[in-house]
């Protein structure tokens, strides 16, 4: 959000909460009405304040419109939000955050030890890749060897795959699995 939207943000809100505030003590009969009368027709009725009054609710009424109507993220906001966008002398490619992390599952599934996977891929301004792995792995694991094993073999797919550097591959063990027992 830019300055003058939170400078904004923060007045429409306090002008807000003054404004509730004395209607509730109106209802509840704690503000005398004739009083708040008076203080509203002194300030529309005088030159200079009513023109300022006019003036800050025509900014409000365009700010609220601006608001209402038009969406404030930016192209690039929306580009880093759905993958990766690659440009050169022919033309454009677009690789989906989707891409990324069916090709770290694609890695993770040649691994024995890793049961179950779940992936999420960030990205940054500068197009690196922060990959989070969740696993359930067998008993029978060695979580140091694997998560190694792992992290290398998905910086190296990622970078062969879509040539983006990948910052850091993230691993969570959730769960070992229990081992599973053959039935003679």
């Amino acid at each position: 959000m830019k300055i003058l939207e939170k400078i904004t943000l923060i007045i429409y809100s306090n002008i807000m909460l003054i404004l509730s505030v004395i209607l509730c003590l109106l209802i509840f009969g704690w503000l005398d009405k004739s009083l708040v009368g008076g203080i509203i027709t002194s300030i529309l009725v005088g030159d200079t304040s009513s023109k300022i009054v006019l003036g800050v609710s025509v900014i409000f009424i365009l700010l609220s419109i601006k608001c209402i109507f038009f969406d404030n993220t930016s192209k690039e906001q929306i580009k880093e939000r759905q993958g990766v966008l690659l440009e050169n002398e022919s033309g454009r490619l677009m690789i989906s955050k989707e891409t990324i992390e069916n090709l770290v599952n694609s890695v993770a599934v040649n691994f024995q030890s890793a049961e179950e996977i779940s992936t999420r891929v960030e990205l940054d301004k500068e197009n690196n890749v922060n990959v989070f792995v969740n696993l359930i792995i067998s008993s029978d694991a060695v979580i140091k060897d694997l998560s190694a094993n792992l992290q290398n073999k998905i910086k190296e797919k990622i970078k062969s795959a879509t040539d983006l550097e990948v910052k850091q591959v993230n691993i969570t063990v959730k769960k070992v699995a229990p081992k599973k027992e053959i039935a003679e």
